[in-house]
């Protein structure tokens, strides 16, 4: 069955369950009207639908692959690629005075929401070249922006971000990446770095590496990590790519899924390289290009979530057996029904947290607190719902699906689920609760019958708060799922006052059927322990 956005979905959920229209209110952002995101959402469907979709099968048996040093990308990769940065992909939510639209992030992750749909291993490179692209405006020297950001919007060539090393994965502090100074204020960098995701290929006229690299005197830990722009091909006085940098993909992974998507060790073997940002400061300025990335994730998540769901319901109408279409079952109707809920419980969580993004932007500090809460929770159950509803079309099938693959890895990849969890339990609850208690404080008054879970909530987040941050662990990934069960709740409560009646009783379905997950969690959180279980346990 062909991929189609779910542009109606994503329009119908900015609009009136993510408040988009906080966003138009602002100066920043007033250009950015209902009528000019429509017209953007319509196009960029479109790309989606008729030039992206047809390429997902394509990257699937063309993998893409190292040949005598060469990153070969599947056929139509390159020209799909260049289709997306004529529709202005990598520049839109960018500064216009490097070529940029500088368009909402609501806007890109509802793109990204279609293009991951479509297919993901291409979608892949746009959304590093733009979390490459936010990292440099945020971080870089005027220098370094004027060389470097006009031809990476333009999509003339393309970024990465260079984290993970053999010994040094979540603990980021512990790789060992040199950045030598040159003396002439570059640096030669010299490491392995693994996992880059589209470290290399054979149509933009430079990749550019943005690397975690320690200086020769630099303190052990993420405090003596500091961060470095690594072109494969060094630019001449005029900006073009001239001579190739000291820098080769040293191998590509074989992987489960995503094959389309070239995934590589990186052996940088004394590039030269340009810091960006003061020295120890690469963790604060690859942050700001992991959370563009930790949400654009999410929408990978969601993105595929939404074509597991088309392609099962589509077969569950169409498949006969005993005189009539499998969708008459009872329980296949079960599954379909919490495909379609969770999808628009995370993407509204995911839109609403973009929207907050949005807002933030303009100084809000109130909307930068929930931004900064909300990116976990995107993260960790955007991903989630794509797993799993991609397992839960593979049963409406009966085996006859492999669509789990390529989702697999967004739970994993810009910090596990896991790590979302600890993170939300920690740095987001460092203000004693306040952005937890303000938003709950909305969903109570949006939604008076989810005050329950709202109470739990609210006492969960006390016992935290009250609790040592190293004790919170056990119950970190609980406390998460139960935030994102009662903010679907929300969301479907804000969707079926807007909408008709088909929403209203997708809503009754969730509350039915999936909201009282909420309650368990909440249970489990509260308990507060592991039942005694101690590392002994599990001593081999």
């Amino acid at each position: 069955m062909p991929y189609a956005a779910a542009v109606a979905e994503i329009r119908f959920l900015l609009n009136h369950v993510a408040g988009y229209a906080a966003v138009a209110a602002t100066d920043r952002f007033a250009e950015a009207t209902p009528d000019l995101i429509d017209a953007m959402l319509t196009e960029m469907a479109r790309l989606s639908d008729e030039v992206l979709a047809p390429l997902n099968r394509v990257g699937d048996l063309n993998p893409a692959r190292l040949d005598h040093g060469v990153v070969r990308t599947p056929p139509g990769f390159a020209e799909g690629l260049r289709a997306c940065a004529e529709a202005g992909l990598n520049g839109l939510t960018a500064d216009p005075a490097y070529g940029g639209l500088g368009l909402p992030q609501s806007l890109s992750a509802a793109v990204h929401d279609m293009l991951s749909g479509a297919c993901m291993a291409l979608e892949l490179a746009p959304l590093l070249t733009m979390g490459h692209i936010e990292a440099l405006q945020h971080h870089a020297s005027d220098e370094i922006k004027a060389v470097y950001l006009p031809p990476l919007i333009a999509g003339d060539w393309t970024g990465t971000m260079n984290l993970t090393e053999p010994q040094a994965g979540s603990d980021v502090g512990a790789l060992t990446t040199r950045a030598d100074p040159a003396g002439d204020g570059t640096f030669r960098i010299t490491g392995r770095k693994i996992f880059i995701t589209w470290g290399d290929n054979d149509f933009a006229a430079n990749v550019c590496h943005l690397v975690l690299a320690r200086l020769p005197d630099a303190p052990p830990g993420t405090k003596g990590i500091s961060l470095f722009l690594v072109p494969k091909y060094l630019p001449d006085a005029h900006g073009a790519p001239g001579t190739r940098n000291a820098l080769r993909v040293a191998r590509l992974e074989h992987k489960m899924g995503v094959h389309g998507s070239p995934t590589a060790e990186m052996a940088f073997e004394g590039a030269t390289g340009w810091i960006v940002g003061p020295p120890g400061g690469g963790m604060a300025a690859m942050f700001t290009m992991m959370n563009n990335a930790r949400l654009g994730v999410a929408m990978q998540g969601i993105g595929v979530a939404e074509a597991a769901f088309q392609a099962a319901r589509a077969y569950a109408n169409q498949r006969v057996q005993g005189g009539g279409p499998i969708v008459r079952h009872a329980d296949v109707r079960r599954m379909l029904g919490t495909m379609r809920a969770d999808i628009l419980a995370a993407r509204a969580i995911a839109l609403t947290c973009a929207v907050a993004i949005d807002l933030g932007a303009t100084g809000d500090a109130r909307a930068q607190a929930r931004a900064a809460f909300l990116t976990p929770i995107a993260k960790a159950f955007g991903t989630d719902v794509g797993h799993d509803v991609a397992h839960l079309a593979i049963q409406v099938h009966g085996g006859a699906g492999f669509i789990a693959r390529d989702v697999r890895i967004t739970p994993i990849y810009e910090g596990t689920n896991g790590i979302q969890a600890l993170d939300l339990v920690g740095r987001k609850l460092s203000d004693g609760g306040v952005a937890a208690g303000a938003l709950l404080d909305q969903v109570a008054a949006d939604c008076p019958g989810l005050t329950p879970q709202v109470d739990g909530l609210r006492a969960a987040t006390a016992m935290l708060v009250a609790r040592p941050v190293a004790d919170r662990g056990a119950v970190a990934v609980p406390y998460l799922r139960a935030w994102a069960r009662v903010l679907g709740g929300w969301a479907h409560g804000l969707a079926a006052q807007a909408g008709d009646d088909a929403r209203g009783r997708l809503a009754v379905f969730y509350r039915q059927h999936l909201l009282p997950e909420a309650d368990a969690k909440l249970a489990e959180v509260m308990q507060g322990e592991l039942g005694g279980l101690t590392v002994q346990d599990f001593v081999d």
